[in-house]
């Protein structure tokens, strides 16, 4: 790859819902493990917590209407009643009340209080049947009504500690609840406790507490609301008196009897006057425009005939007509006779006579017009000033009724609010006794036989999906924090390179993935490896690479194990390969082929034999050339010319030379014999070669310009390769193998 691949060349992508299914797939354990934790975790919580029981009273509430009670539930609704009562239910003066009248401070006290002694025989917990009777014995009204000093009153006074019964009212508070049951007036009253009798008893003395409260509260304002409401009737009336007094001296003083008459008949008035003025204004300004085109035409009779009221005029059209005639008369009797001649002097007078009466009616309609316009200023003169005064009258009568409007409406409000008053205090004193709020108990508490909490089934089902959601969500994080490379596909996408094959990973114990192909040459991973023989052959145009160097990022990702697995796939055609090991720091090829390590490239590098190095592997037409003792200075003597000669004379003697090499994140020797060979493999690990790292060594080789002839996916597992182009191929193999 000449091309450098730069950091933003990496493309994101998203993941897709079949790719989803491989990952919790293959990251199965991980999602068992936490769903079984999440669910082991939600179990023993469950069993472990103290059952909680809840009983339950429904009762219906509505505001007192008088006949519009239950007959016309809907009538005037009141959307925020509801949330009010059910906030006053769950108050402190009614847990207060609910202590008082079952005694819970005194004979029920250890059970709220366990921590505290008051008596040495203390009472048993009430069972059902003292629940059933807590209504009879402790819910009348008058005991509630005559208590002092409640609970909630102590509360108030801010003494610290808090006494026993404010703090078993708090208890109480906390643990009660109230429901609205949509689109109904019932409202469902509950209260849990860990003994079952207790929450029935509470729960039906709540609703007894309840009435006592709304009553309560209706006496103590209905004694305020009436005291204040007849010492305000009595300020009202005197306000009235006088606001009445004063009107009555203003329609006086400024003769206002017949006020409303006059307002209807001035506005008439103003709107008559004012459509007389505007055609009065139009007229005038038709004669004005007609007497400027007369003072323009300055008495010239063709000017003037060309004025519409000088052309309309039937008068002149006659005259101009008879002129016609007269002067065509003249030209015919020209011809006949002199201008001395009797009949031709008697046409020119006709002539004459008709020319003055024609310049004589012109005067006439110049001075009517004159009038007309005059007449017409004078006119709309007149309108403009009774438009005016009559405007002025009505502003003046308009002040005066302004102030008359002003006393008359504190009048009517003074009125309005004494009447009132007048019946809010005829009303209160009739219904001082009665409730503003109707209760009726429509279910009185059950004992609860079973717990309410926990809800063991429930729980774990909930514990069950929220460990299966965790889990999923963690195989999917965990694969999302994976940046290892996993697939072929995620090379080509990310790093817009050749992928020449993938070899899976060879679980079965016993093989070594050096000797399986030989063993099992129908096997799936020989097929692998068949195939980056066919990449490898295709990778040039002109003709395959006969030098080839193998390397990786780092170490044990299985750069060698796939250069001697290659060289036995390219041996299977009859080719001649040369393997020589350059990995003159950490040597494995000696080891795999069982071969000793004493003379090797390193000694030919160094000048120290003369002996021939190349080794034929027996039973494979395989030679070897060792990498020898280890140097001090391997980067040297790879990146030197003997080295360059050596690659040269090999290519020469053999079909195939492959160069195992070391890694190119841990020292630079690879990237030395990349100028000296025509291509370079690079063999990645998948679940192990991180993207940073090969986006790091991908640099390092693009910038010493190696052609990367493609990759090599090493150690991919089934479930990745499941998502692998070549998923069916390697099944098919593996059938046929079997």
């Amino acid at each position: 790859m000449q091309e450098r691949i730069a950091e933003g060349d990496v493309l994101e992508r998203g993941m897709s819902l079949r790719e989803c299914f491989f990952v919790i797939r293959k990251r199965k354990n991980t999602v068992f493990t936490i769903a079984g934790l999440v669910f082991f975790a939600v179990a023993v919580l469950t069993f472990s917590t103290t059952p909680l029981y809840t009983a339950t009273s429904e009762v219906v509430i509505e505001q007192n209407r008088g006949s519009a009670g239950l007959e016309n539930q809907y009538a005037n609704s009141d959307p925020e009643f509801l949330e009010t009562q059910s906030e006053i239910i769950t108050s402190l003066k009614v847990a207060s009340r609910v202590v008082d009248n079952l005694k819970l401070a005194t004979t029920y006290r250890h059970y709220f209080l366990p921590d505290k002694k008051v008596s040495s025989s203390p009472a048993p917990v009430p069972d059902k049947a003292a629940a059933d009777g807590a209504r009879e014995k402790t819910g009348n009204l008058e005991n509630a009504a005559g208590k002092t000093d409640s609970p909630g009153d102590i509360l108030k006074s801010g003494v610290n500690p808090l006494s026993d019964e404010a703090e078993i009212a708090l208890m109480i508070q906390k643990r009660l609840t109230v429901k609205l049951v949509r689109r109904t007036k019932i409202v469902d009253i509950s209260y849990t406790d860990k003994h079952p009798a207790m929450a029935k008893m509470v729960a039906d003395g709540v609703v007894t507490a309840y009435r006592d409260e709304i009553l309560d509260m209706k006496l103590t304002t209905s004694k305020y609301a009436l005291q204040w409401m007849t010492a305000k009737a009595d300020d009202e009336r005197k306000k009235l008196e006088n606001s009445e007094n004063a009107l009555q001296q203003y329609m006086r003083a400024n003769d206002l009897v017949t006020v409303e008459n006059k307002l209807a008949i001035y506005p008439q008035k103003l709107t008559e006057f004012s459509s007389q003025l505007s055609k009065a204004q139009a007229d005038k300004k038709a004669l004005e425009d007609v007497f400027n085109q007369i003072k323009a035409a300055e008495g010239n009779s063709r000017q003037l005939e060309n004025v519409p009221v000088f052309a309309d005029n039937a008068v002149l059209k006659n005259l101009r007509e008879s002129i016609f005639k007269a002067r065509q008369n003249i030209k015919e009797l020209s011809k006949k006779f002199g201008d001395k001649h009797p009949a031709m002097v008697k046409a020119n007078d006709e002539l004459s006579e008709l020319v003055n009466q024609q310049q004589s009616e012109i005067n006439r309609v110049i001075a009517t017009t004159k009038n007309s316009y005059e007449l017409a200023k004078s006119q709309e003169n007149n309108l403009q000033d009774l438009l005016t005064s009559t405007k002025n009258e009505l502003l003046n009568l308009n002040e005066k009724f302004i102030q008359y409007s002003i006393m008359k409406r504190d009048v009517d409000s003074n009125r309005a609010v004494y009447e009132a008053l007048t019946a809010s205090i005829k009303k209160e004193g009739v219904t001082e006794q009665s409730q503003t709020v109707n209760i009726w108990a429509v279910q009185e508490p059950l004992y609860p036989d079973a717990p309410s909490k926990p809800n063991k089934q429930r729980n774990l089902l909930l514990g069950l999906i929220l460990g299966l959601m965790g889990g999923l969500g963690g195989a999917l994080l965990v694969e999302y924090l994976d940046n290892t490379i996993k697939s072929e596909k995620d090379l080509e996408t990310r790093f817009r390179a050749t992928v020449l094959g993938t070899v899976e990973q060879l679980k079965e114990s016993g093989n070594t993935i050096e000797s399986y192909i030989l063993q099992q040459p129908l096997s799936p991973i020989a097929e692998s490896y068949r195939l980056i023989r066919s990449g490898l052959l295709l990778s040039s145009a002109e003709h395959p690479p006969r030098t080839v160097l193998v390397t990786s990022m780092e170490a044990k990702e299985g750069k060698t194990t796939t250069t001697v697995n290659i060289a036995r796939i390219l041996c299977q055609g009859n080719k001649r390969v040369l393997i020589i090991d350059c990995d003159l720091r950490r040597p494995r090829i000696q080891s795999l082929f069982s071969l000793d390590n004493n003379q090797g490239l390193s000694n030919f590098l160094t000048g120290n034999t003369d002996e021939n190095l190349i080794r034929k592997i027996p039973g494979e037409d395989i030679f070897v050339i060792t990498s020898g003792p280890v140097p001090p200075n391997p980067a040297e003597l790879v990146s030197s010319h003997k080295m360059k000669t050596l690659i040269a004379k090999m290519s020469e003697n053999f079909d195939f030379v492959l160069l195992d090499s070391p890694p190119v994140q841990s020292v630079t020797d690879s990237l030395a014999l990349t100028r000296i060979v025509d291509g370079t493999i690079v063999v990645v690990r998948a679940g192990s070669t991180t993207y940073e790292m090969l986006q790091s060594g991908m640099k390092k080789l693009s910038d010493v310009r190696c052609h990367v002839l493609g990759f090599v996916l090493n150690g991919q597992s089934k479930n990745n390769a499941a998502r692998s182009y070549y998923s069916g191929y390697t099944t098919y193999y593996s059938k046929d193998n079997n």
